[in-house]
């Protein structure tokens, strides 16, 4: 409940509204909005019959309920629905007031559907919003909905999953669709959002999905090597998210319900037989969202991002990592190894031995313990290495 004689109060002696927003505890729009209508009604002073709900029925008249006139509200039911993927307290108050006006009856205006409804669910939940640090952290996901791409010859549906990427401190979001969810693309992913945000965060916080970790744990999850390795090269730490604990990953989880309601459900009947089109015409409704201002905050995503947060990214490497692929296998008898249908000879000391094989565009390598055997495409022994050129 707004204060109103306290706020006038203060106003008639002097103080300024902002030291009035201190004092009270109201906002300063609040402070502000109160004493606009006092003046708009010719108030100059305050005397003992000004009661506070005298002043709020004058200077709010669209506030007071008519408990007579308005359409009661099932919060349990509301509680519910929002529990529902991509359901907003704005859509059910338009559902509500629908309802209301077809019964005759008056709905709540949505600012005291907001109030009402937070004042219900306080029973079930109290939660403290995390302040972030501008670089600190960069939190990824897949989305949960997915587009499609109609393959031109057959027009089978293709689905295209929706990678998306966020900086808690500005929300500035990095969005790319590909046509799987496997480790390489997982990846480029990451490579891409780097490159988009023109810097590296400290802290990459994922899911614990297998092409990240591939065994989560509370002090030290195991990492799949590649992902490690992407890590590694640009200077960043990986944080992985607890086990069901999605405000772990607070700004990303509520960034992907924002993507699906702004692009992915706006995108969904648009026809396309190219990712690289798709991916267009997401980054254009990317753009869309990272331009438009907040609606408790001043500034928009991207203002926040290159005014104040992008100073504080780590610089990029000067060259793009090469994308690389871990795989184990065994030496045989005769000294070599498969990969991927392809023999490759290593020393034979190290028959029988599980070595690990990191694949790269151009370079194979097997790694036993510390010792390391580097290949191309030819064969020439050297020191113990071998060695192939294309």
């Amino acid at each position: 409940m707004v204060n109103c004689r306290k706020i006038l109060e203060l106003y008639f002696d002097g103080i300024s509204q902002r030291t009035i927003s201190s004092s009270t505890g109201h906002s300063r729009n609040t402070v502000s909005e109160v004493v606009q209508r006092a003046k708009k009604h010719g108030l100059e002073s305050l005397n003992d019959t000004t009661t506070n709900r005298w002043l709020e029925e004058l200077l709010f008249p669209e506030k007071q309920p008519s408990e007579k006139g308005y359409f009661p509200v099932k919060w349990e039911k509301v509680h519910k629905e929002l529990q529902k993927k991509n359901v907003t307290l704005a859509l059910l108050h338009h559902e509500y007031a629908v309802e209301a006006r077809e019964g005759g009856k008056i709905p709540y205006a949505y600012r005291t559907f907001c109030e009402q409804y937070g004042k219900y669910a306080r029973k079930y939940k109290l939660t403290m919003p995390i302040r972030r640090k501008p670089g600190e952290i960069m939190e990824v996901d897949w989305a949960g909905s997915t587009l499609h791409v109609t393959d031109r010859f057959t027009g089978e549906q293709i689905p295209a999953y929706v990678f998306i990427a966020t900086l808690p401190y500005s929300q500035f979001s990095y969005v790319e669709a590909f046509l799987d969810m496997k480790s390489p693309n997982w990846l480029s992913a990451h490579i891409q959002a780097y490159e988009y945000f023109g810097g590296v965060p400290e802290t990459l916080v994922p899911d614990n999905l297998k092409t990240g970790v591939i065994k989560a744990h509370r002090v030290e999850p195991l990492l799949n090597e590649s992902y490690r390795e992407l890590a590694d090269y640009y200077r960043t730490i990986i944080v992985p998210s607890r086990v069901r604990k999605p405000k772990d990953k607070a700004s990303v989880e509520g960034t992907v319900g924002h993507i699906s309601r702004q692009i992915i459900a706006s995108l969904r009947n648009y026809q396309c037989f190219h990712l690289e089109d798709l991916n267009q015409r997401i980054h254009e409704k990317l753009e869309e969202i990272n331009e438009i201002d907040f609606q408790k905050r001043p500034g928009s995503r991207k203002k926040v991002f290159e005014e104040e947060e992008k100073s504080h990214l780590q610089p990029l490497p000067p060259n793009r990592y090469k994308l690389a692929e871990w795989k184990t296998a065994k030496v045989q008898l005769n000294y070599h190894i498969q990969v991927e249908r392809m023999y490759y000879s290593v020393p034979y000391e190290y028959v029988r031995e599980q070595v690990d094989v990191r694949l790269s565009a151009d370079l194979l390598e097997v790694y036993f313990k510390e010792v390391r055997i580097a290949s191309h495409k030819r064969l020439r022994e050297e020191v113990g290495q071998i060695f192939y050129e294309p």
